[in-house]
């Protein structure tokens, strides 16, 4: 059984690594970025091993660097956060008897959009050990990319950490432009978030306006405009 059990974990690491790999590039632009705000060296990496979620700590990371509200911070990972809800629910019906209840909870803390893929690409159901091993990786890559990115940037020239931490937009572009390119409605939902966000950000009547709320009102009102105007068939939906 634990030869069994190993083997199945030792499949789940592998088919981890390449996550981990890619996790520790962004973390590390999320350690710089971190550093470059002002904040202490173990600040960022207490972020990253207690949230492991990439548009969410950027989010709050503005948020903080903005000396936000606690309400600023609580809403927008709320929102920004809410598909992990919905992809923790629909992995729960894959995995097999062996995953027990506080199982299921460690493998929610980890259940990113890519674990969530390659688990739910899996054939047949998925065990606890094999989950165990998928998010190992991960889990390591974005702690120590965020360790590794918070390190260069408390000893390296200013200079060069603020170019460094111009990697943000472009991954950042790189998660929205191969959706965009296939599908049109994107390009309006991005269109009516980014003219939202320039008038809440340089309105005067928005002036004061926490840069959580920001992203909480860009957030609900792109996405509620994108649904309305342009609903996913259902057909489409089930594909």
């Amino acid at each position: 059984m634990k030869e069994k059990n190993f083997l199945q974990y030792k499949l789940g690491f592998r088919d981890g690594v390449p996550i981990g790999l890619g996790y520790f590039s962004v973390a590390f632009t999320f350690g710089l970025a971190a550093m470059a705000m002002g904040l202490p060296l173990w600040a960022p990496v207490l972020i990253s091993l207690t949230n492991v979620t990439s548009a969410g700590q950027f989010a709050g990371l503005t948020v903080i660097a903005a000396l936000g509200s606690v309400i600023e911070i609580v809403l927008s990972q709320l929102i920004i956060n809410m598909r992990y809800a919905l992809m923790s629910l629909s992995l729960s019906q894959k995995l097999d008897g062996t995953v027990r209840l506080r199982d299921r909870f460690l493998i929610a803390f980890i259940n990113t959009d890519e674990v969530f893929a390659v688990a739910a690409g899996r054939p047949g159901e998925v065990g606890r050990w094999y989950m165990f091993g998928l998010i190992t990786a991960p889990y390591l890559g974005w702690g120590l990319g965020t360790l590794c990115g918070a390190a260069a940037g408390d000893i390296m020239p200013d200079s060069l950490a603020a170019a460094l931490g111009i990697a943000i937009y472009g991954m950042f572009l790189a998660i929205i432009i191969p959706p965009a390119k296939k599908d049109r409605p994107i390009v309006g939902v991005i269109a009516i978030a980014v003219v939202l966000s320039c008038l809440l950000q340089w309105a005067p009547v928005f002036a004061g306006l926490g840069s959580g709320f920001v992203i909480i009102i860009c957030t609900l009102v792109a996405a509620t405009l994108g649904a309305w105007l342009c609903p996913v068939k259902e057909d489409a939906a089930d594909a």
